[in-house]
């Protein structure tokens, strides 16, 4: 089958033929349809050990069930289903191929009658990371959030869930994204591009004491991070997906993401109900992919990127 992989850490990514991989007990194998990019499919290739590669990439795919395993299965073939790929062992089955084997018990649940294929692909890391840390920080109705980095996947999903239970949301984006990210939701919108004084006065100006929480969704080193953590209020928190330590004082956060179905679940739901817009900013054909993933290190991403298998 037709896949994008890795023939070792930091290796160019490109495309291969690799066997049709077949489900093993309590799995599911997935015509994939579409394959959405993360951050996170490049980031995985970079940490694997040697005995990882090759390395299909990609984990979040939506398609439809082509195979059940052996033993019992809560799917049934022809089921159009989306999901993350994370099962063991790494690369074996990842959601840049053709054909996708996960476990029926994994992070993958039905796609909504109504709901396009295109858009669940892009749900599962981006949603379930938004949502998880709406929880993880307790930010509610009349609070004030600071994202930094909202234009991408993430960003964007966290900006509209937010502002749905009645935050305050301020975008810092990197160019003029004010018109978009209102749409999302977001009260105030800030350009980064202009240098950290710009946010730090923006953001002085709305909340003379700070905001609640800042999600830093970019920061990837320690004294940027600690910037952006000194705009929260005291006995506020702040939150990085990076792995970044913050500074002495700060009720911080190093969010780890813990994907599930019934997490999926509701995310559809709010899909079909009109609730959520999945921010689906390009379409690739699945060749495209290496230089979309070169694209996505470099930074600055609008919205989710999906590929066509």
């Amino acid at each position: 089958m037709r896949a994008i992989a890795v023939s070792a850490s930091r290796a160019e990514p490109c495309p291969v033929e690799v066997p049709k991989p077949d489900p093993g007990a309590g799995e599911v194998r997935v015509k994939v349809e579409y394959a959405a990019l993360n951050p996170l499919d490049w980031q995985i290739a970079d940490s694997a050990p040697d005995s990882a590669f090759p390395l299909v990439l990609g984990t979040d795919f939506a398609g439809r069930v082509d195979m059940i395993g052996s033993g019992d299965n809560r799917f049934r073939v022809g089921d159009p289903v989306f999901g993350r790929a994370t099962a063991p062992p790494l690369g074996r089955c990842g959601a840049y191929g053709e054909y996708v084997c996960v476990p029926q018990d994994s992070p993958i649940t039905l796609t909504p009658r109504d709901m396009p294929l295109r858009l669940a692909a892009a749900l599962p890391t981006a949603g379930t990371t938004a949502a998880q840390i709406l929880s993880s920080t307790a930010v509610r109705s009349g609070l004030s959030l600071l994202v930094v980095g909202a234009t991408g996947g993430v960003g964007s999903f966290l900006t509209q869930l937010a502002a749905a239970r009645g935050t305050a949301v301020v975008a810092a984006v990197r160019g003029d994204e004010k018109r978009r990210m209102g749409a999302l939701g977001a009260t105030a919108t800030v350009d980064t591009a202009l240098g950290p004084e710009a946010l730090e006065a923006a953001v002085r100006d709305l909340y003379p004491d700070g905001v609640d929480a800042v999600v830093d969704l970019v920061s990837a080193d320690a004294a940027s991070f600690a910037a952006h953590a000194a705009l929260v209020r005291d006995g506020g928190v702040a939150v990085t997906t990076r792995g970044v330590a913050a500074p002495p004082g700060i009720a911080w956060a190093d969010f780890r993401l813990v994907p599930t179905a019934p997490v999926l679940d509701e995310l559809a739901s709010a899909v079909a109900r009109g609730e959520l817009e999945v921010p689906v900013d390009m379409e690739l054909p699945l060749e495209k992919a290496p230089q979309a993933l070169v694209q996505n290190r470099a930074g600055g991403a609008r919205g989710k990127t999906v590929f066509v298998i």
